[in-house]
């Protein structure tokens, strides 16, 4: 489909999505656990339950290698028709139901077949990495600023049990992001394990905090029925007590480890998005506005058409309500040398991602080599002064 368009000053602007069919793979990716029942039926080995695990941290990266970066960016003067054209938001409507279907099948299985214990926890593990997967659908969906949208994101945040995630998300980290108040952004030398400590936590309350202000302004208590995180966790308690019911006590470590999953997948990308960069305080004490350089960025084609773009964070910072077909590159940008799924095995081996991300960290043009422009964590303050210096007054 090319989109066309005159400009005030009689240009014609005329741009194909070159991408436009190949967003489906967002849609498709949700039932990859699946492809993992599929193989454990077709094999009989357990240890197939994991193939989407493969495919996921292994394949993918090395797609996203093979396959490169896509600098590709929709000419302005377009974009009004690109947010308009329906198509891409149905994309991200369709995806919700199948977080549901993904969860309830891998369920069925657990309950249907008798499985070692250890492939309990695999299967559970493969469907909270989806789950996660479903925290990056109600990402895209619960910036927009309509009924239907907003109750979908509720929906997909029902899988994982994470019905704060919007309210903490869109009120709380975008408004603190790359600050050292912002509980969800990681700080430098902080390795995943201690951010996770923090962070969880954090949102928990931080969403409680906003939510019960926003109430009490309507004249609703904070446990009425207007409460949007209740009305996620309501669904919650439908899905995941209906699947308790339905196939017994098995479900309750299963259930257990698909929560704490799909939570670390989102604690994943937290950690990775904004790891050490830092807003400038303006003379009058509040911090500059977010800019696209606040984000860790990645172009790599294969991950970023798996997730709604999610990896080109650095617009979405900057332009919140920006649907995810129009977030845009910009060069000279905080670049990860890799797509989410490459990063996220890199970030659990905290020597090696910060081997790897310090030394980009310091050298961007931004910092300068200056730990002062760096949100720092506390605890390795010492360490961190010793290998790159003092900060600069």
């Amino acid at each position: 489909m090319v989109y066309s368009v005159t400009t005030a000053d009689g240009r014609q602007v005329s741009w194909r999505d070159g991408k436009r069919i190949w967003w489906s793979l967002s849609v498709v990716y949700p039932l990859m656990p699946l492809l993992g029942l599929w193989a454990h039926h077709a094999t009989g080995h357990p240890i197939a339950l994991g193939l989407p695990l493969v495919i996921s941290y292994g394949l993918m990266p090395l797609l996203d290698a093979l396959i490169g970066e896509d600098h590709n960016n929709p000419p302005e003067d377009v974009v009004p028709l690109l947010e308009a054209d329906r198509y891409y938001r149905w994309l991200t409507w369709a995806t919700v139901p199948l977080h549901f279907v993904a969860l309830i099948a891998c369920a069925w299985w657990v309950g249907t077949h008798d499985l070692p214990w250890w492939a309990l926890l695999l299967l559970a593990y493969v469907a909270g990495t989806d789950a996660g997967l479903g925290l990056n659908t109600a990402h895209e969906l619960g910036h927009k600023h309509n009924a239907v949208e907003q109750w979908l994101a509720r929906l997909a945040l029902a899988v994982p049990a994470y019905g704060h995630f919007t309210v903490e998300h869109g009120r709380g980290h975008h408004r603190w992001v790359a600050t050292p108040e912002d509980h969800a952004s990681a700080r430098m030398g902080e390795s995943i394990y201690r951010f996770a400590l923090r962070e969880l936590p954090g949102g928990i309350r931080r969403a409680w905090a906003l939510e019960g202000a926003r109430l009490r302004m309507a004249g609703h208590s904070r446990w009425s029925w207007h409460n949007t995180m209740l009305q996620s966790y309501a669904v919650t308690l439908v899905l995941q007590g209906g699947l308790v019911a339905a196939f017994g006590w098995r479900m309750l470590p299963f259930l257990a480890v698909h929560n704490l999953v799909a939570w670390w997948q989102l604690t994943s990308a937290n950690y990775v998005e904004h790891y050490g960069l830092k807003r400038r305080r303006e003379p009058s004490g509040a911090y500059e506005p977010p800019q696209p350089h606040h984000s860790w960025n990645t172009n790599h084609l294969v991950t970023n058409l798996a997730t709604f773009h999610l990896q080109r964070h650095s617009d979405h910072h900057a332009h919140p309500s920006r649907r995810y077909q129009c977030l845009r590159h910009f060069p000279d940008l905080p670049q990860l040398p890799s797509g989410y799924f490459g990063m996220f095995p890199l970030a659990y081996v905290p020597p090696l991602w910060f081997r790897v991300m310090d030394p980009r960290l310091m050298a961007l043009p931004q910092v300068q080599g200056d730990l002062a422009r760096v949100n720092v964590d506390p605890a390795a303050r010492a360490r961190l002064e010793a290998r790159w210096g003092r900060a600069a007054s």
